[in-house]
């Protein structure tokens, strides 16, 4: 399978990363095994997790999904055939919270014990942090890196003044700098990727590792009514999409799978592949089922017209 680089961290990836945020929630760590044991066997080798992957689920802490990846790694031996990327700075209860550097320097330990490995590929800022100066976060990445706790870092939702900020900073004091965004980058989600993150991410050579590429789920087509999605564990996410516009793509996405004899799914995963840009999406799965679907896209290489119909649909 061909590789895609990294930004400049000097890795490379399959076009898709596996996302871990399923791993001990929605699949149990039976479930969750297999899906990683499919996922690496078919040649992909990027899995993406955080520390508060399941923190929402009820009696979840956070960390079960690390957890269930470092349990993973130690029992197929093989840590060294994939890159783990995880993230830090999301509310974790207790005021743990933030890119200061002493929760990134705690939370770092504490995810390296729970993934059971001594490094992680890529350490990735969850979310933007206002209230922490730009130089005391990416200080505490350089000492990790120094430690060669982390190899590379990254960016998550962060905007694209405060990422260029970011860049910028890297750039004037030396202090590592971000190699990698993940954005919320779907075919209904298009307007803040493609007018302000997208020319940043050219610009400075930046991977991009969207995530909810197919928007919780929405553009797999198995969500077309409130009665669809009631119930999920989704729901709450797939909803917004339920409107005239979410009923036009679907409707586009159909015709195309149609033509291709493909899955809207792989259709929607197909045309992010497309755009330059794009590095790898972040998908998840369940299910085996629902994973080779997906990793069936890759193989599809969708022509001009297609790409210009969904393009117009979901304009």
């Amino acid at each position: 399978m061909k590789k895609r680089k990294l930004g400049e961290t000097g890795m490379e990836t399959a076009p898709l990363v596996f996302g871990g945020n399923v791993l001990g929630w929605t699949a149990d760590q039976a479930t969750s095994f297999k899906l990683l044991d499919a996922f690496v066997a078919a040649g992909f080798n990027a899995i993406d997790t955080a520390d508060i992957y399941s923190r929402w689920m009820p009696g979840h802490t956070g960390g079960e999904s690390e957890t269930v990846l470092g349990e993973w790694m130690k029992r197929s031996g093989n840590r060294n055939k994939v890159i783990v990327a995880t993230k830090v700075g999301m509310d974790m209860g207790d005021g743990k919270k933030g890119l200061s550097k002493p929760h990134i320097l705690r939370s770092a330990e504490d995810s390296l014990r729970r993934l059971q490995t001594d490094y992680i590929d890529l350490y990735q800022s969850h979310i933007d942090d206002l209230d922490t100066p730009l130089e005391e976060t990416l200080g505490a990445y350089a000492q990790l890196k120094k430690q060669g706790k982390v190899r590379a870092i990254g960016a998550s939702n962060h905007n694209a003044e405060r990422l260029a900020l970011a860049l910028e900073t890297s750039g004037k004091t030396g202090l590592p700098a971000y190699q990698t965004l993940q954005p919320n980058y779907s075919l209904v989600e298009r307007a803040e990727y493609e007018t302000y993150l997208e020319p940043v991410c050219a610009k400075e050579g930046l991977a991009v590792i969207n995530y909810w590429p197919l928007a919780s789920g929405f553009l797999s087509g198995k969500y077309r009514s409130e009665s669809d999605a009631a119930g999920k564990a989704r729901a709450r996410n797939v909803t917004r999409y339920l409107n005239e516009r979410g009923f036009k793509i679907l409707a586009a996405l159909d015709e195309v799978a149609r033509k291709y004899n493909a899955t809207p799914a792989r259709i929607s995963l197909a045309w992010l592949l497309a755009r330059p840009s794009i590095t790898a999406p972040i998908v998840s799965a369940t299910n085996l089922e629902q994973l080779n679907d997906l990793m069936a896209s890759v193989e599809l290489v969708l022509d001009g017209e297609s790409i210009e119909f969904l393009n117009r649909a979901s304009a």
